[in-house]
């Protein structure tokens, strides 16, 4: 089971879902850094294509013939862009909260990258300060305290700096490349499941023609009261839809 976060995301928001699926018998489970994020390398590329090709080379290099993937919103799309450029890989997809479509969100995204350009935190100040300061610079473009504190996952020290490890520079230039998603003509065989939150816009019945006509074996099903980081909101819920999914041991 390989686990993809999404975007301005690291392996780390999949730390505790990977601990309860493998405690629960949902197998060996990965959680890599996409490129551009975490400790993963930096590149100036940033599309889909650029990402399932890690993907792929990170299985061919561990050995693993055939995953099930679990991508959550951008990972949820490098997922789709795997199993439809290579089905052979993958047994089953879970795509949490997105769809194969274009995401009308880029202007919310540019307000944020441009309010992460601008944050200026001066030398020598200790973790929690810088995070505190780096949160107020935040606030007038990023109103949600709850994703304020997710951008801030991406400040880390660097030779007594505050710096993004998540490289702003590509994944602004590729920005339309992120919330657009490649053309496929022929579909993915196998079983997938597209997990939404009930309270999030990312997966809506507008979407299920195109759904269906790539991933005609899929099932929709939303999480209640859950918004678009499904697997924080309702947590127990989430693990209980992924294990119910997942083949028999």
């Amino acid at each position: 089971l390989v686990l993809l976060h999404g975007l301005f995301g690291s392996h780390g928001n999949f730390q505790t879902v990977a601990k309860a699926l493998v405690g629960r018998g949902g197998g060996q489970v990965l959680t890599p850094d996409a490129r551009n994020h975490g400790s993963s390398p930096h590149s100036p590329l940033m599309t889909y294509e650029a990402m399932s090709l890690d993907v792929q080379q990170l299985l061919a290099r561990l050995g693993i013939p055939k995953c099930i993937l679990l991508g959550h919103s951008m990972g949820g799309k490098t997922a789709m862009t795997l199993a439809l450029q290579r089905p052979d890989l993958v047994e089953r997809i879970i795509s949490v909260d997105i769809s194969p479509v274009s995401t009308a969100l880029v202007s919310e995204f540019s307000a944020y990258i441009s309010a992460m350009k601008s944050v200026n935190i001066p030398a020598g100040l200790s973790r929690s300060a810088a995070r505190q300061l780096a949160d107020s610079q935040l606030s007038p473009a990023v109103q949600h305290p709850q994703l304020r504190q997710f951008l801030l996952t991406n400040l880390v020290e660097v030779e007594g700096r505050h710096v993004w490890r998540v490289n702003l520079e590509a994944v602004s230039r590729h920005l339309a490349d992120i919330m657009s998603f490649p053309v496929f003509h022929k579909p993915y065989p196998g079983p997938a499941l597209f997990l939404g939150g009930s309270n999030s816009p990312y997966i809506s019945s507008k979407d299920y023609p195109e759904i269906q006509r790539l991933f005609p074996k899929a099932d929709v099903q939303f999480i209640e009261g859950a918004g678009h980081i499904v697997h924080q909101d309702k947590f127990e819920e989430f693990i209980t839809a992924v294990l119910n999914f997942l083949p028999p041991p």
